[in-house]
């Protein structure tokens, strides 16, 4: 098969349309039929419309607004002037009227083939996943995740991310975003079989901010588990349909938990800096260590709740982590509350907020693929500056207490 082949999906509510469908795009040269165990993106998307007309054109639109397809071609049953005339503006370059003719659909490929660079292979998605989790529960990992996916979409440089709460039945990311989504992952566990692109982009809310939102259940309602197993399957799919898929992962460490450590690109770990969550943080990292999963690089500390006269030092947490903090993130209780208790992302309740500020550049070092060098955060303005003697006194640590949080 050459590798300037075009690819075709074909989403019809019948299979004897499909089936014609495919015999047509299979017979026309350079065309392939996109078969589900390919890869979710496509050149074009034949897709015919249902009953519910709205619905279908608010998936068919997250798909391109995801960039999982090229091209749409729309079919239909008796189509109203309103329904067609919809179809142009949405940007449709064909709609075939059923019982569709096969002249007309070779007549569309052919100047579908036309409008595309013939020597151009067509390039997939690879995804960046970046998994926040927190070294102990109350630490802002669902603000971090939340905020820091709205800014990773709202850059110009990025064309389409993911949100996914990790946090089985106690998942808040729908509150923090005041979204009432439709479905979650019950929908994937329950018909797994059907998972591609499109089906994906039909169970996930779609954000104001154009973050794509995969939410966990309230609650078990009969689904089936979410394995490990399936939810790698769902990560393909989503990285070859995202830029960015940022994680909510909570703090309690499965298998699940451990199975997206291998296959995400960064895994943020939030914490404070209070002796729990900083002894919380080392035995993760001791774990993690030990497990050997992900590689130490990989591995990025934050710091939520960040104030500059704090007891316990930045040089104090990273001897006692014995690791680089990444970044660190100011406490402004004040408008953070705020954007929780309204369902509204920092950038919208308070753009000018330093703590605003801060996360949007921590979304551009994800963009850029930077690394924040220690000379960097000495330079951070919200980073408080130790003084070099007595520094074990000046943060209030005993010996014995630094010494337990090294172990």
């Amino acid at each position: 098969m050459s590798d300037h082949s075009i690819w075709v999906k074909i989403k019809t509510n019948s299979d004897g349309l499909k089936e014609h469908l495919e015999k047509i795009v299979g017979s026309t040269e350079g065309f392939c039929v996109q078969r589900p165990e390919d890869n979710p993106t496509c050149d074009l998307l034949i897709f015919e419309l249902g009953a519910d007309i709205e619905k279908d054109f608010e998936l068919v639109q997250n798909l391109m607004d995801s960039h999982s397809v090229k091209e749409v071609f729309l079919s239909g049953e008796n189509p109203d002037p309103k329904t067609l005339m919809r179809a142009i503006k949405f940007g449709a370059k064909e709609f075939f009227c059923q019982p569709i003719q096969e002249e007309e659909v070779e007549q569309a490929l052919e100047n579908f083939r036309k409008r595309e660079i013939p020597t151009q292979k067509h390039l997939f998605k690879s995804g960046r996943i970046i998994q926040v989790v927190g070294s102990k529960g109350g630490v802002g990992t669902t603000t971090v995740a939340v905020n820091l996916a709205v800014n990773l979409a709202q850059n110009k440089e990025t064309q389409s991310v993911a949100l996914v709460d990790m946090k089985m039945l106690f998942g808040e990311i729908p509150l923090f975003l005041e979204i009432k989504p439709n479905y979650h992952w019950g929908e994937i566990t329950k018909d797994i079989s059907r998972l591609d692109s499109t089906f994906l982009m039909g169970i996930l809310s779609k954000h104001p901010s154009g973050v794509f939102v995969l939410p966990s259940p309230a609650s078990l309602n009969g689904h089936p588990p979410i394995t490990p197993e399936v939810f790698a399957q769902v990560l393909g799919v989503m990285q070859t349909t995202f830029d960015f898929i940022v994680i909510d992962g909570g703090h309690s460490p499965d298998d699940i938990y451990f199975k997206i450590l291998g296959m995400s690109d960064e895994m943020l770990i939030i914490t404070d800096l209070t002796l729990p969550c900083l002894a919380n943080t080392n035995r993760l990292l001791r774990l993690l260590e030990y497990l050997r999963c992900p590689p130490g690089e990989k591995i990025k500390i934050v710091i939520n709740r960040f104030l500059k006269k704090s007891q316990v030092s930045i040089k104090d947490a990273q001897d006692g982590i014995k690791k680089e903090i990444f970044w660190t993130i100011p406490n402004d209780y004040k408008t953070i509350s705020a954007a929780i208790n309204q369902g509204r992302e920092l950038c919208r309740i308070a753009p000018r907020a330093t703590i605003t500020r801060n996360i949007q550049k921590l979304a551009e070092t994800f963009v850029r693929n930077e690394e924040v060098p220690n000379k960097r955060l000495r330079k951070w303005p919200l980073l408080g500056r130790s003084k070099t003697k007595n520094k074990t006194r000046e943060s209030g640590l005993t010996g014995k207490e630094r010494g337990s949080l090294a172990e």
